[in-house]
């Protein structure tokens, strides 16, 4: 791509994270899906967990169920069990990564597999399109040694999830709205561009450090939304920074949700408590 056609995205606006707790108690920090930005189409929430203190986050997410769209957990240090209903089941370790597609219903629960020490991660929901909401649930885990390390220069270390930059594609496949999903870690004053789809939907989450985002400087916790273009230039800050990259296709539609549940009417969101009540979500059995 040439000077000439790189379309640089600014910054709309920079939020601090919010801080809340789910599951059974577990501490978070909250940046999508809080009352400064309820969504960002696609995305639906993106929560942070980063503590050394195990009361913050010992007890986990107890079993419960999603529909409708996919839930990805990406692992910074530490290790959290997955274990459901379609009979996945692992450990979520420093550097990995699960991509669940809930479609049309899975019950899952996730546990620390640890009893002290640092815990720091993240899960982001997205939205999955009405066509697709009712598809089969499938699970993708990728370890660590699975997902792309690209040292781009000095001071400038990406690991690819998903998308394509550099001459390195990342191991998730098949998710409807193209998704980029890329950690990026920057010493004190590198510099990167960042390519990402025009069109798409962008933050950037810094959750260590600081960093100049097109510009602008942006603090630990705090979640910058791009405006549109098709790369970012990134910065570190004066002790350099580590963030997250993210991107996806908007889907421009009617969205519908409470809770685990996000469909496309009233009507749907209602059929889906009553199948989770009446046990009809996907169940593998038991062997």
């Amino acid at each position: 791509m040439s000077d000439a056609d790189t379309k640089a995205r600014g910054v709309k606006r920079v939020l601090r994270a919010m801080d809340t707790s789910d599951g059974a108690g577990v501490s978070l920090k909250r940046s999508i899906g809080s009352p400064q930005l309820d969504m960002l189409d696609p995305f639906l929430m993106l929560d942070s967990i980063s503590t050394d203190n195990a009361d913050d986050y010992i007890a986990g997410f107890p079993e419960h169920p999603h529909r409708g769209f996919e839930t990805v957990t990406y692992m910074v240090e530490g290790a959290m069990g997955h274990k459901d209903s379609i009979g996945s089941e692992g450990v979520l370790r420093s550097g990995g990564v699960q991509w669940m597609t809930a479609g049309s219903g899975i019950i899952h629960s996730e546990t620390p597999k640890q009893e002290n020490g640092l815990l720091q991660g993240f899960q982001l929901w997205i939205n999955l399109p009405a066509k697709d909401k009712m598809i089969d649930p499938r699970y993708q885990n990728i370890e660590a040694p699975d997902v792309p390390e690209i040292a781009v220069s000095d001071g400038v270390d990406l690991r690819l999830v998903a998308g394509e930059m550099f001459g390195k594609t990342g191991p998730i496949n098949g998710i409807s709205t193209d998704p980029v999903f890329v950690d990026v870690k920057l010493d004190a004053g590198a510099e990167v561009s960042i390519p990402m789809p025009e069109g798409h939907a962008g933050v950037v989450y810094v959750f260590i450090g600081d960093a100049v985002i097109a510009g602008k400087d942006v603090p630990t916790h705090h979640l910058a939304v791009l405006r549109n273009g098709n790369s970012v230039t990134l910065k570190g800050g004066e002790d350099g920074g580590r963030m997250l990259v993210i991107a996806a296709r908007p889907l421009h539609e009617q969205v519908v949700r409470y809770g685990p549940f996000v469909m496309s009417s009233k009507q749907e969101l209602m059929q889906a408590f009553d199948d989770f009540q009446n046990g009809r979500f996907v169940r593998k059995a038991a062997s």
